[in-house]
């Protein structure tokens, strides 16, 4: 199999951002410390994102291989010889990113793809630590096949891995509570206020805004939400870890559908603990993101004819 090469070396984009990337945690440090900007840090749970991060960084030394033989592989069957053209790399960028709101949306609403992803939302603070708090099992979790089409319609796997670099350090710059509403700006990208909603576990903002780079693609879906001032945001995940263990942070959703899928009792309960939503139980007994915002929405029902006789 003859590998495309791209016209010009493509760097190392995220080691590369790396430095930037302690820059800006120690520059938002100091405005939350002295200037009393919104925004906290905890020792032990940035620490815990740190950890969260560099094992991102050994399990895709590990495994990373596997998902560049799955791109090539999955190359040689490409629709498609589309060249290293200003149109063609225009096109995967927005593919890139349309590819990454799938994957987003659907490890949000798959069990399966939650297990690896709930690590990014397992924090209870909102600053740039948090964004490196990374899965260490995204590769094994098969995550990457979200983007296996870009390759199979043409685009070469470089660049796909180009532009899915760039939307990992764009997204590294939104997780924080110093920056508020960016005007214009807010239409088209993602912004640290539509960012905040996303790791809400507030009823309201549940399943929202699932952008990589552009907030487009929730707004076509119909799955964006803006950020309330009057709803403090309050982030973690439903149900609280309430650790700072590296380990089970990686891996205590895994251990989860494992003492499910153990305690099932027919096929249908072993595919609803693994594919299901997130919460799913064969009763109902268990909280899912859709019964916690039924329940939401039925409440705020409730309460708005109270509110216009108070009126």
């Amino acid at each position: 199999m003859t590998l495309p090469q791209a016209p010009f070396e493509i760097p190392p984009i995220v080691t590369y951002a790396v430095p930037g990337f302690v820059l800006l945690i120690i520059i938002e440090m100091i405005v939350v410390r002295f200037a009393k900007k919104s925004g906290r840090y905890e020792y032990r749970d940035s620490a815990t994102s740190l950890a969260m991060g560099f094992g991102n960084r050994v399990f895709d030394i590990m495994f990373g291989g596997l998902v560049v033989v799955a791109y090539y592989w999955f190359y040689q069957f490409r629709l498609f010889d589309l060249g290293w053209t200003w149109p063609v790399l225009v096109a995967c960028f927005f593919g890139e990113d349309l590819a990454y709101y799938w994957f987003h949306r659907t490890a949000h609403e798959r069990r399966f793809f939650w297990a690896s992803h709930i690590v990014h939302h397992s924090s209870q603070h909102y600053n740039l630590t948090t964004a490196l708090r990374q899965t260490w099992t995204g590769t094994l979790g098969i995550c990457f096949i979200f983007h296996l089409p870009l390759v199979l319609i043409g685009f070469p796997p470089e660049m796909v891995f180009m532009f899915s670099a760039i939307s990992l350090v764009y997204q590294f710059w939104i997780h924080t509570e110093t920056i508020g509403r960016m005007g214009p700006l807010e239409w088209v990208m993602n912004t640290p206020s539509h960012h905040r909603v996303h790791h809400a576990i507030n009823a309201k903002y549940l399943d929202a805004n699932y952008a990589g780079v552009l907030i487009i693609w929730d707004r076509l879906f119909g799955t964006f939400v803006p950020e309330d001032d009057k709803e403090k945001i309050h982030y973690g995940i439903i149900s609280q870890l309430g650790t700072f263990n590296p380990f089970r942070v990686a891996f205590h959703e895994w251990v989860g559908i494992f003492r499910d899928v153990k305690s099932a009792k027919s096929p249908r309960e072993v595919l609803g603990y693994i594919f299901g939503p997130p919460g799913w139980s064969p009763d109902g007994s268990r909280k899912t993101s859709a019964s916690i915002k039924a329940a939401w929405a039925a409440r705020q029902h409730q309460e708005a004819p109270t509110a216009v006789a108070a009126e």
